[in-house]
């Protein structure tokens, strides 16, 4: 099997630093791109900000705690949008084979590039150090042989850094890494991990297949290959959106059907806004609860026709009702699906050595 070649870059603080970019006074500033109200959650942090322990889809009033000379700033998601296709622009120089996240980070399989240097670190430090040239930001990148790992690497040497995972390297850095940096072992799961002794790679790869499906259901199977190097999805351009969704985690369980309609409006808002982004129209409306003992339970609606926004709150309620909630509630989440999109508009291998 041919070694790919595979790059994510991810935009440093993307929002935060266009905001930096476009307004020379919030340099060297904490700055949070969101709101500060009551309901009001942060989108980005600058490394300003991010010194006092403000993150991103933190509520505002605690980043505004832990940093009160925090600089809140309303999202600007169209000029987002413009600078993420100039981005874009430039990785499609190098390889039809592009595959959006988000506006801020990117997959590109340059296994064969359009130009460039035949060496996939090359080619990242190029792209790297044309965004900061023709649009003015710091990227950071990781490369390796499949998407995960190539993730995993682009986080290592933020900001504005990159870093190069090999085929003969990945199952020892694997290893090692602590199961918090593992793409897609979020802080729940890592917690959950670690009431198995799971802290790092190697405790990951002491448990068997069977186990990790019985406790972690399906993701059991991704955690179980990805700490062996095993990941086979390619890099997709212009991928089919499925559907649209907004969550939020609490940091108190919520008990009660009143407190979760109170939490379920800033998540409708959000939703509003990232389906307004992408001009969607869906059939098809979710609701998703995760209980306090990590079981998860979906309820869905759907209408013959595209579901009217002022038709939302009601299609909500109707799913709350549909069965009573008996347990506490660590986790709700709101989805548009069926949608009208035909293009995202947002946007065991065999290892050897390879030149990289």
């Amino acid at each position: 099997m041919d070694v790919k070649k595979i790059i994510h870059v991810d935009m440093d603080a993307f929002y935060a630093s266009v905001e930096q970019m476009d307004n020379p006074e919030l340099r060297g500033k904490p700055l949070a791109v969101g709101g500060k109200s009551d309901r009001g959650v942060v989108a980005a942090a600058s490394y300003e900000a991010r010194k006092y322990g403000v993150r991103s889809a933190m509520p505002g009033k605690i980043a505004a705690l832990k940093c009160p000379h925090l600089i809140f700033i309303k999202p600007r998601f169209e000029r987002y949008k413009e600078i993420s296709t100039q981005i874009r622009s430039i990785f499609l120089e190098y390889t039809d084979l592009v595959e959006p996240l988000s506006l801020d980070e990117a997959f590109l399989d340059v296994t064969i590039a359009k130009k460039g240097k035949p060496s996939a670190t090359l080619i990242a430090k190029e792209i790297r150090d044309r965004i900061k040239s023709e649009v003015g930001l710091n990227a950071s990148a990781g490369i390796s042989y499949n998407k995960f790992l190539a993730k995993v690497a682009s986080d290592l040497n933020k900001p504005n850094g990159q870093a190069v995972i090999l085929p003969a390297e990945a199952e020892s850095f694997l290893e090692r890494l602590p199961i918090e940096k593992f793409y897609g072992v979020g802080e729940k799961t890592a917690d959950k991990m670690k009431k198995f002794g799971i802290y790092t790679g190697h405790h990951l790869k002491q448990f068997s297949l069977q186990f990790l499906v019985k406790h972690f259901g399906k993701a059991g199977v991704h955690y179980h290959d990805i700490v062996r190097g095993i990941h086979l999805s390619e890099v997709k351009p212009d991928r089919i959106r499925k559907s649209i969704s907004a969550e939020n985690t609490f940091m108190k369980d919520l008990d009660g059907l009143e407190p979760i309609r109170m939490a379920l409006e800033p998540i409708l808002q959000d939703l509003k806004r990232r389906i307004e982004r992408v001009e969607a129209k869906g059939r098809t409306i979710t609701l998703k609860i995760k209980y306090n003992d990590f079981t998860v339970q979906t309820r869905s609606k759907s209408l013959t026709s595209f579901i009217p926004e002022e038709k939302y709150a009601e299609m909500i309620e109707e799913l709350l009702n549909q069965a009573p909630i008996k347990q506490p509630v660590r986790l709700l989440g709101l989805g548009i699906s069926n949608l009208n999109l035909s293009e995202n508009q947002d946007y065991q291998l065999k290892i050897e050595y390879t030149d990289f």
